[in-house]
Order: C-alpha cells, then sequence, then structure tokens
C-alpha cells in the first residue's frame, strides 16, 4: 500500500472512531465510495437474506456500528478503505441526508440544475426554514445537511424525487462522512460546521419526504384482508411524485403485520399501474422488507 493510501486509511478510521464516539454508526468505505468490505454470500448459490446474522462482516450498511472494538476490526478487515460511511435512519440520532448536487439538469440543453436553489424554492413555497447544521462540503462542488428526524418515521432514500439535483439519504442508506478520501477527493466540513449538531429536520420538509400516513378508519382489523386490500388501494391512489414513497410506506405496514409475502405481486402490480417499472416496484418492496427485517419476497 502507497505511503498516501495508507495515511488516508490511518486518518478514515480516525474520523469513522470519533463519529462513533458521538452515536453515528459508521462502516468503512473504498474510495469509490461503496462498502469497502464484499457480501460474504457473494459466492452463494442462492441469495441469501442476511444482514448480518451470520456473523460475518461485508453486508454493508448493517454492519454500521458505535462500538469502537468492532469498528476497528471492520477497517483492519478492510486495510484499503479510504473512507467511512454514516448508517441514516438509526437511533439515537436518526439522521436524514439531504443530498445537494450542482449538476446538469439537461445534458442537451446545457441547463444547469442548482439543488441549493431548488431547496431555497421548496423553502419558501412550502413555508420551512432550514437551521443551521452540519454541513459536508463534496469532492464535486455539492453539499450534504445532516438533519435529524422523529424516531417513529421512517425517510425512505430517493434520488431527485424531491427537486433535481436533491437525493435524500434515509433508512438504509448512508453518508459519506467528512474525512473521507475518495477517487474525486476528500469530504470536508462546511466552515462553522465543526461545533454544531444535526438540527431537527423541519416538520414541512419532513413532509415532502416522508411517506403520507393515510387516513385511520373505523372498525378497522390491521392483521385481517381489508388492510392488505387497503394498502393496495393506497398505492393505487399515488399520484407523480408519492408512487415510490406510498409503495414503500404501504409495503412497511404489509411486513410489519406479516402480509408483504402475500401482498408483494398485488402492490407491484398497483406501482406498475400508477407508473413505476415492475423492477422499481420490485427493488422498493424489497428494501421494505429488509428494513423490516423480515424474508425478502422473491424479485
Amino acid at each position: 500500500m502507497a505511503t498516501s493510501d495508507r495515511r488516508s486509511a490511518t486518518l478514515a478510521l480516525a474520523h469513522a472512531l470519533s463519529a462513533a464516539e458521538r452515536g453515528l454508526p459508521v462502516i468503512p468505505l473504498s474510495a469509490t465510495k461503496l462498502p469497502a468490505l464484499r457480501s460474504p454470500h457473494r459466492d452463494d448459490a442462492l441469495p441469501t437474506p442476511c444482514h448480518g446474522e451470520c456473523g460475518r462482516p461485508g453486508h454493508g450498511v448493517h454492519d454500521a456500528t458505535t462500538d469502537p472494538a468492532a469498528v476497528r476490526a471492520l477497517f483492519a478487515a478492510a486495510p484499503w478503505a479510504t473512507g467511512y460511511g454514516i448508517a441514516c435512519g438509526r437511533p439515537p440520532h436518526h439522521l436524514i441526508g439531504i443530498d445537494l448536487d450542482v449538476t446538469p439538469a439537461d445534458a442537451a440543453m446545457g441547463t444547469p440544475a442548482d439543488a441549493t436553489a431548488e431547496l431555497r424554492h421548496l423553502a419558501l413555497q412550502h413555508l420551512f426554514t432550514l437551521p443551521p447544521t452540519v454541513t459536508v462540503l463534496t469532492p464535486s462542488g455539492g453539499r450534504h445537511l445532516w438533519l435529524t428526524g422523529p424516531p417513529d418515521v421512517v425517510v425512505p432514500n430517493s434520488a431527485g424525487r424531491l427537486a433535481p439535483g436533491i437525493d435524500i439519504r434515509g433508512a438504509g442508506g448512508y453518508l459519506v462522512g467528512p474525512g473521507s478520501v475518495t477517487a474525486r477527493g476528500a469530504y470536508r466540513l462546511a466552515q462553522g460546521s465543526a461545533n454544531l449538531d444535526p438540527a431537527p429536520c423541519p416538520r414541512a420538509l419532513l413532509r415532502l419526504i416522508a411517506p403520507p400516513t393515510p387516513p385511520r378508519r373505523p372498525h378497522h382489523d390491521p392483521t385481517g384482508p381489508r388492510h392488505g386490500r387497503g394498502l393496495v388501494h393506497f398505492v393505487l391512489t399515488a399520484h407523480e411524485g408519492q408512487r415510490n414513497t406510498r409503495l414503500f410506506w404501504a409495503a412497511c405496514r404489509a411486513y410489519e403485520n406479516g402480509l408483504g409475502d402475500s401482498l408483494t405481486d398485488a402492490l407491484t402490480t398497483a406501482a406498475v399501474h400508477t407508473g413505476l417499472t415492475e423492477r422499481e416496484a420490485r427493488a422498493t418492496i424489497l428494501s421494505a422488507a429488509r428494513l423490516s427485517g423480515t424474508r425478502c419476497p422473491a424479485t
């Protein structure tokens, strides 16, 4: 390993341990920003629905931990790691990442999409103010805003759904931590961020990025067949911009109530009816199954 790589690996571990000490679960990342450890099930004949229950590292964000000894063990198993990821949606912070990019919105037209401006527009439109919070500058010129969410709200990951150039990192996702070095450069804290804690997500913004709560109905058996029909109807009535979040919410509720496997096909059909592709729908349901800690549905 080259001296510069060894130094980056040492610094990555130091930064990861510091983050873990603040209650942020971490995993080692390679220079590509992907989890540094490969899945121990990659050579299995059949897909294995394992989130780390096997006791071996290599399960991506499911390996994330705040235990210093476990962090050191993960980095020892991946000495090539030059960065670290911070798992979102996990206690105690229930971190939400607002990823703001500056990228071409339309390469043919050459029109730049400034995600920061898009977020300001949303704040004016929906009457919320972004509080001072931890801000990480990315090598590409973008920034990550760290916010915290309530423990009873599951915020899904999304890319460009909120507005062009704005990605959301929620449950099952991770943020590249400051101090990480990637193939494109280093991630660093913005000036004035070092002494800040992640601020609570404004309620109006939370309503935009979290799945909506369907209205309660009286005399409703949450585990009976009507509940399954209600979840399918909830997905069917989604408008553009709500389709993925509604499907994710419905699939989570289905798995929590033991209906996940039996509703997979119906939820997929409903999502395709609203405009998602079958592949997108089944990937979202798979994410919900993993988050709910159950066996994943067949894909």
